[in-house]
């Protein structure tokens, strides 16, 4: 299973890579077509979703018949919804379009990628290809793969700008970009079709008697992640607008600002086991994830563009350090056999909630333009505090068996 990691490396750089782009030319693509925030906020909602039925269907039918068949119809979809983004003239079918190629899905700059459907089949492959002790370091290598792919994905959203300066319309020049969306896509089946999959062991490990039952892990999960997702929906596409309207920004500027942010935050992701095994996972959840909400909202007052990505960079390489530390955690508690499911069932609520801020935040940034970044941080403040309370008393089995060991 060690030769996985080399192809969902690969699969999480070409998703990592097409995301980062259509991320930043989906929104502007609807204001180019004429449509105001609160109407491109109900259009991403719908996208939304899309993107959680599709969460919800590749946990629990991974779990039943396999993870690597779940990425292989993910890269199907992902090919026909940019056909039909790129060639259709139906703005609510390219919203529902967007959900299936996750757009919007790939959790922002600097977030490597881990978000949107792909990832409850994903994570359980990638916490299956190593041994517990080294799988935060796993995930936090995936997602340096990921940041360092997006940053390159970054630079393509200037290609519209390109085009419009030689005669094109801004609506066909956004409209190529899906197409390419497409092609990678395609390249995303191409790289799933040499995974190869084992069916789980029972999980018996005695630490597993002390940890969170299924049920329980899933309800906490589902609490904690409800919030965060309320949070991440009033970022998203949101804050591109967001950029856009408060200082003058088209994608050109746009995608410059997503590549160094993920270059900076390509490095903490390394560092992210080191971190953990210092502080314990969910404290290092916890940490990082309150210097993350104090710069949302430090950012509101920023007079300059160049001020405010600086701190948005800054906001983003704070979450990468505690982010495959967050992953690895779900995966290290969770039963073997029930990964996909917990990090279905786990993250669905935060699928749904997020659907459901970027309408409502579209209508609030009508009156008031700083809304994404107050209301992130309101409902990702609540989550690091739900977080820390769930989940303290309930170290993932590695850290329980090192603490044993040193009690003995």
């Amino acid at each position: 299973m060690g030769d996985n990691l080399v192809w969902l490396y690969a699969g999480r750089a070409l998703r990592s890579f097409g995301t980062a782009f259509l991320t930043v030319v989906f929104p502007l693509y609807l204001a180019a077509a004429g449509y105001r925030s609160a109407a491109i906020g109900g259009l991403l909602t719908v996208g939304g979703v899309a993107t959680a039925a599709l969460v919800l269907v590749v946990g629990l039918a991974g779990d039943r018949h396999g993870r690597r068949r779940m990425l292989l119809m993910l890269g199907v979809l992902g090919v026909l919804g940019g056909l039909l983004m790129g060639l259709s003239a139906n703005v609510v079918a390219i919203a529902f379009a967007s959900g299936l190629g996750g757009v919007g899905r790939g959790g922002g700059a600097g977030s490597g990628g881990s978000w949107g459907p792909v990832f409850p089949a994903e994570q359980p492959l990638v916490a299956a290809s190593v041994d517990a002790r080294q799988r935060t370091a796993a995930f936090g290598r995936i997602s340096f793969v990921g940041v360092m792919a997006g940053a390159l994905g970054s630079l393509v959203a200037y290609v519209p700008d390109a085009l419009h300066a030689s005669g094109w319309t801004w609506l066909h020049a956004y409209r190529l970009m899906f197409l390419l969306g497409a092609l990678v896509s395609l390249a995303m089946l191409a790289v799933t079709l040499p995974l190869r999959e084992t069916p789980p062991e029972p999980f018996t490990s005695p630490q597993q008697a002390a940890a969170l039952s299924t049920r329980q892990l899933i309800g906490r999960l589902g609490l904690t992640n409800s919030l965060n997702g309320l949070g991440f929906g009033f970022l998203g596409p949101l804050l591109t607008y967001w950029f856009h309207v408060r200082y003058g920004v088209g994608p050109g500027a746009l995608g410059v600002l997503y590549t160094v942010t993920n270059l900076v935050t390509a490095l903490p992701y390394l560092g992210a086991a080191r971190l953990a095994e210092r502080l314990g996972v969910v404290r290092a959840v916890t940490v990082t994830r309150t210097v993350s909400v104090a710069t949302l909202i430090v950012m509101a007052w920023m007079p300059t563009f160049a001020l405010a990505g600086a701190l948005y960079a800054l906001r983003m390489a704070f979450n990468s350090l505690g982010m495959p530390a967050r992953q690895s955690y779900a995966m290290g508690v969770a039963d073997e056999r029930r990964r996909g499911a917990v990090a279905a069932l786990g993250s669905l609520p935060a699928q749904v909630t997020s659907t459901i801020s970027p309408a409502i935040g579209g209508v609030l940034m009508e009156s008031f333009l700083d809304t994404p970044l107050y209301g992130a941080a309101l409902f990702m403040g609540a989550n690091l505090v739900a977080y820390w309370y769930a989940f303290k008393d309930a170290p993932p089995p590695e850290e329980a068996h090192a603490t044993g060991a040193r009690g003995g």
